[in-house]
């Protein structure tokens, strides 16, 4: 059987990370163009033709159908190859099956979405399962490029605790930001039923949250300079408050001019960048060993696998 370089499965985790971006912004193209229903079938376009007629709607959905496509065979190449990769690891391979069952899941999700008509609550679990998968990718894509393990801590219990519930902030607003484009004009298609709650309603609930997760990262940076910790979580922290505050400025500028389609597609993709930079900053907060041969090709796989700094750092068969 061929094998898989430490090198070569980083590039295919990578590929897949890439290709999950792309799949929840051109899914919000869809629903933010109103060609939800541009293919009234599923997976062909329409009962009669399996590609799209030359016309915007129905090649809008089609185009997020097709980077479906490509993500599905980029998974399952990851997939073979963590079972290829040399010297194995039962993380990463576990960690590309849930990848593979997140696109699946997300296919299905895309049929029901179709057949239902656009419900908000399949939109929006449509919506929701793309986060999760940018999750995994994103885990699978870090851990790719160290040595297996937990990894040792860099800051103090507090400031974990105060991540972790950063973190679940972040998920809620995230939650009632999808909501409140559900309630809005930008639901998929011009005839697509709203949720039941008034914009306004859903537009201040959902800048709340944001505001409290705002807030509470300002705690978790005063504990990180408190605590002394390491320069690079400091910055990942900055970073991240960054990046709060230009999505905040955005979905605020978004509202009062009346969500235009443009921004509300920049604030989801401002979505994407935010979850994972909070996924970038939770791991951030242990330092982890580079495994050999992950990020330079110095030495071939089989001799990176039975050298004595990788056996040391617990990689291993």
């Amino acid at each position: 059987m061929p094998r898989v370089g430490p090198r070569a499965f980083l590039l295919l985790a990578q590929a897949s990370l890439v290709l999950v971006v792309l799949n929840i912004v051109s899914g919000a193209a869809v629903r933010l163009t109103d060609s939800g229903l541009g293919c009234p079938d599923w997976p062909t376009c329409s009962a009669r033709s399996v590609t799209p007629p030359l016309t915007f709607h129905p090649v809008v959905e089609f185009s997020n159908r097709m980077v479906v496509v490509a993500l599905s065979a980029v998974v399952a190449a990851t997939l073979i190859a963590s079972w290829l990769r040399r010297p194995r690891r039962r993380d990463l391979a576990w960690l590309s099956a849930a990848l593979v069952g997140g696109v699946v899941g997300e296919a299905v999700l895309g049929g029901v979405v179709v057949y239902s008509k656009l419900n908000p609550y399949a939109v929006m679990t449509h919506f929701m399962v793309g986060m999760a998968l940018l999750t995994v990718a994103l885990v699978l894509a870090l851990r790719s490029g160290r040595a297996r393990g937990p990894g040792r801590s860099l800051v103090p219990s507090a400031g974990r605790r105060v991540a972790w519930l950063f973190s679940a902030l972040v998920v809620l607003a995230v939650v009632a930001g999808t909501a409140t484009t559900g309630s809005g004009p930008h639901a998929g298609g011009p005839d697509a039923v709203r949720l039941p709650v008034p914009l306004d309603d859903m537009a201040r609930t959902h800048s709340g949250i944001a505001i409290a997760a705002g807030a509470l990262l300002l705690v978790e940076l005063a504990l990180l300079r408190r605590a002394r910790a390491p320069e690079g979580v400091e910055r990942r922290g900055e970073l991240m408050l960054v990046a709060v505050v230009a999505q905040g400025a955005l979905g605020y500028t978004q509202f009062f001019l009346h969500v235009p389609a443009l921004l509300v597609g920049f604030h989801v993709f401002g979505a994407t960048l935010v979850w994972g930079a909070t996924v970038w900053f939770l791991d951030g907060l242990r330092a982890h060993d580079v495994e050999i041969g992950a990020v330079a090709a110095v030495a071939e796989p089989e001799d990176a696998a039975l050298s004595p700094p990788a056996i040391a750092a617990g990689v291993g068969r």
